[in-house]
């Protein structure tokens, strides 16, 4: 696994932002599709491209086009906030949907849905945005692994070292987060964090 604790002022500010309790949902979601972009940017700066003859309104060049775009696959409903930002930097991606929920008590996912395609052989793009105990990513990294995926990229806003931990075993996988928080407290909420990420792009939950 290589790890990426993505270093820029914009983020850190959008994410100071965001842990803010009174923040109203619609200022939640705004500063979340912000901030999933510079994250999209981050996430596909290694993506394989081919050469391309374009012809300008002065002359023809040489340039560059992608091959292959990703797989965008959101863990609903968290991930939907940030799909936005991800399919206008990647318009000809595919979208997969995921959807877990954790289990209260014992913190271990649960699953719902998937919508995964034939992935054999193509890279992924996982949007979760916190990683918390790890057992909701390890479940999906585990599911896309076994369907012969090439890579996967997991883009996260904050994490916990207790997740981070949990997904060292894996290869061929990159996790990109914009904060690794201290802790995760006995209810397994990222410490300090930024609440329920679904609750507060939706409702006005903590």
């Amino acid at each position: 696994m290589e790890m990426i604790e993505f270093e820029h002022p914009v983020a850190r500010d959008f994410v100071t932002r965001m842990r803010r309790k009174d923040l109203p949902p619609v200022q939640f979601r705004a500063y979340t599709s912000r901030l999933a972009y510079l994250l999209a940017v981050e996430a596909t700066r290694d993506l394989p491209t081919i050469p391309a003859e374009v012809e300008t309104p002065l002359e023809n060049t040489l340039g560059e086009v992608l091959i292959d775009p990703p797989l965008i696959v959101p863990i609903l409903r968290a991930g939907l906030g940030m799909l936005d930002a991800f399919q206008d930097l990647l318009p000809d991606s595919q979208v997969a949907f995921i959807g877990m929920s954790r289990n209260e008590t014992t913190a271990e996912p649960v699953w719902h849905y998937s919508s995964i395609p034939n992935v054999a052989g193509k890279k992924v793009i996982v949007l979760d945005p916190m990683l918390a105990t790890g057992g909701t990513a390890a479940a999906v990294l585990e599911y896309l692994f076994k369907k012969k995926v090439s890579e996967v990229i997991l883009v996260s806003v904050v994490a916990a070292p207790e997740g981070i931990a949990r997904l060292g075993a894996f290869d061929n996988l990159t996790v990109i987060t914009v904060c690794v928080d201290r802790e995760l407290d006995s209810n397994w909420y990222i410490r300090p964090g930024l609440g329920d990420f679904g609750d507060r792009l939706y409702s006005d939950g903590i």
